[in-house]
Formats: structure tokens, C-alpha cells, sequence
């Protein structure tokens, strides 16, 4: 036996509606929870606009909107930032074309300026450093442009800063990064280094040889000065010597009370002394040698035979 089905397809298509329509509302509960709750990271800030217009800048953290009608503009990095730029030609005043880079540290601090008073921010700060670097530089020569580093990114960071001040962004420092000046100038420079380098040699080798020969010619000066110190010294104690010896002899002779007969042998014995030089051409006998000699004689006996005679009133001696 067959059972006949009745289908009712008004509730069929009822009941079909009614899912699809459960589905949607759970569809857009989730795209209105999405669009309504916002996390913005740390250092990073959001604008918002309403209908188009601005309307608040989201800080960090978790953020509600009006789905729809609130709209979240792509995120400003709030962090300082380091950019460097491509080597720009510039020419310094003496008309030489040299290449420099860059570096800007830059920080964006009004996400709102930023997004609404400049179209590219990063491009407009190339440009701005490009357009400044060359009129700093324009006005120094090759030499000035690099031994003035320190100048020319003070002057870049003055002019840069108060520039971008209305947009939103705080310029904290500016780095030449190289100077490279052209190839025939380098060359050029490179001798006058090599000179220059050879010249302070030569120089440092001049002095070091002057100190040389002055601490020579002072070593000689006190070498000299203590050796005439050394002479007077032993000069000093030789006759300090031989006058102590000269006055222990000439008291030893007082004390022994020596007699004519000796004194005369002693005169003997040092005449022959007299005569020992080989300078001596002539010997010229003193006049106390005959007197010595009669003392002399005297002493062997001979002076009673010398006695007997009776000398002349006139001084002379009497002949045999």
C-alpha cells in the first residue's frame, strides 16, 4: 500500500528564509564587531575620520568605533626613525662637484599633521635635505665642506627642523654620512698627505737628532766638568800629601838635631839628581857646593891641614 506525501512549500521556502536571514544578522553582528573594536599597537598611532572628515586620533590600546561611518586611516609609526639617502652631487664654491650622503633621524610627534599637511612625508624630507645640503655646501670650498662636518649637519638639522615642524615631525639629526670628492682631486690630496707626512718625518728625524747631539755635547760638558773636579780633587790631596810629608819630615829632622857633617853628605848625595834630566846641557855648580865640601872633609880629618893656613885679608885662598 502506498502513503501519498503532502510537502507544503510555503513553509518549505519559510523556513529557508528564515536561516538565510539568521545567517546574514550572525554575518553582520561580526563585520559590525569588527569594524567597531580597533587595537592599536604600541608606539603607534591612529586617524580617524567621520563622513570623511577628521575626527580623533586613536592612542594604544583597544579602540570602539561607529561601524560605517568612522573610518581608521592606516597606522603612523611614532618612533624615530632613520632614513638615509641615495649620494647627492653638489657643488662646493670652488666649482668641484662632490658626492654626499645623508643620514636623517626624524620622529613623527602629531600623527594628525602628518597625514593632513603633507602628502609624503618621507618624500618631502629627502627633497627639503637634498634642496638645504646644497646651499649649505654651495657656499663652503672642498676644504671647509670636509672639515666642517659638525657645521653643516647643525645648519641641516636647524633648517630641517623648523621646516617640518608644521607637519607633524621633529628632526633630531642630521650625518654626513661620506664626502667623496672626484677622482683627480683625491689623487691630488692624496700627495699633499703623502708630503705633508714625509715633511713632519723629516722634521721629527731634525729634532731627534739636535736633542741627540745636545745631550751628547752636555754629556761631554759634565764628563769634562767632573773630570776637572776629579784633577782639582787629587790635586788638592797631593799637596795636602806632600805638605804633610814635608812637615813630618821637617819635624823628624828637628827632632834629630842633625849636625853640619850630615846635612853636607845629604847635599852631596842629591847633586847628582840635578843632572838627570836629558834637557840638562849645562851643570852649573852652586856656591854652597864648597862649602859642602869642606864640611865634607872636615869630617874625615881634614881640617886641621886647612886650619894651619892662615887666610889672606883679601879673601882669597891661599896657594900651597
Amino acid at each position: 500500500m502506498r502513503i501519498p506525501l503532502t510537502v507544503n512549500v510555503g513553509d518549505f521556502v519559510g523556513q529557508i528564509f528564515v536561516v538565510v536571514l539568521l545567517v546574514v544578522v550572525a554575518i553582520f553582528v561580526v563585520v559590525v564587531l569588527f569594524r567597531s573594536i580597533r587595537i592599536i599597537p604600541q608606539a603607534y598611532a591612529g586617524v580617524v575620520e567621520r563622513l570623511g572628515r577628521y575626527q580623533r586620533t586613536l592612542s594604544p590600546g583597544l579602540n570602539l568605533l561607529i561601524p560605517f561611518i568612522d573610518r581608521l586611516l592606516p597606522l603612523v609609526d611614532m618612533r624615530e626613525q632613520v632614513v638615509s639617502f641615495p649620494p647627492q652631487p653638489v657643488i662646493t664654491e670652488d666649482n668641484l662637484v662632490v658626492s654626499i650622503d645623508t643620514v636623517v633621524y626624524f620622529q613623527v610627534t602629531d600623527a594628525r599633521a602628518a597625514t593632513y599637511e603633507i602628502n609624503n612625508y618621507l618624500g618631502a624630507v629627502e627633497q627639503l635635505t637634498t634642496t638645504t645640503l646644497r646651499n649649505v655646501v654651495g657656499g663652503l670650498n672642498l676644504e671647509e665642506a670636509l672639515t666642517s662636518r659638525d657645521n653643516i649637519n647643525t645648519q641641516l638639522r636647524v633648517v630641517l627642523d623648523e621646516a617640518t615642524g608644521k607637519w607633524g615631525i621633529r628632526v633630531s639629526r642630521v650625518e654626513l654620512k661620506a664626502i667623496d670628492p672626484p677622482v683627480s682631486i683625491q689623487d691630488s690630496m692624496e700627495k699633499q698627505m703623502r708630503a705633508e707626512r714625509d715633511r713632519r718625518a723629516a722634521i721629527l728625524t731634525a729634532e731627534g737628532s739636535k736633542q741627540s747631539q745636545i745631550l751628547e755635547a752636555e754629556g761631554r760638558r759634565q764628563a769634562e766638568i767632573l773630570r776637572a773636579e776629579g784633577d782639582k780633587q787629587a790635586a788638592v790631596l797631593r799637596a795636602e800629601g806632600e805638605a804633610e810629608a814635608i812637615q813630618f819630615v821637617f819635624e823628624a829632622i828637628h827632632k834629630g838635631d842633625p849636625d853640619e857633617k850630615l846635612l853636607a853628605y845629604q847635599y852631596l848625595q842629591m847633586l847628582p839628581k840635578i843632572s838627570e834630566s836629558s834637557s840638562n846641557k849645562l851643570w852649573i855648580i852652586p856656591s854652597e857646593f864648597t862649602n859642602a865640601l869642606n864640611s865634607f872633609s872636615t869630617a874625615f880629618g881634614g881640617s886641621d891641614a886647612h886650619a894651619s893656613k892662615p887666610r889672606p885679608a883679601d879673601g882669597t885662598t891661599p896657594t900651597s
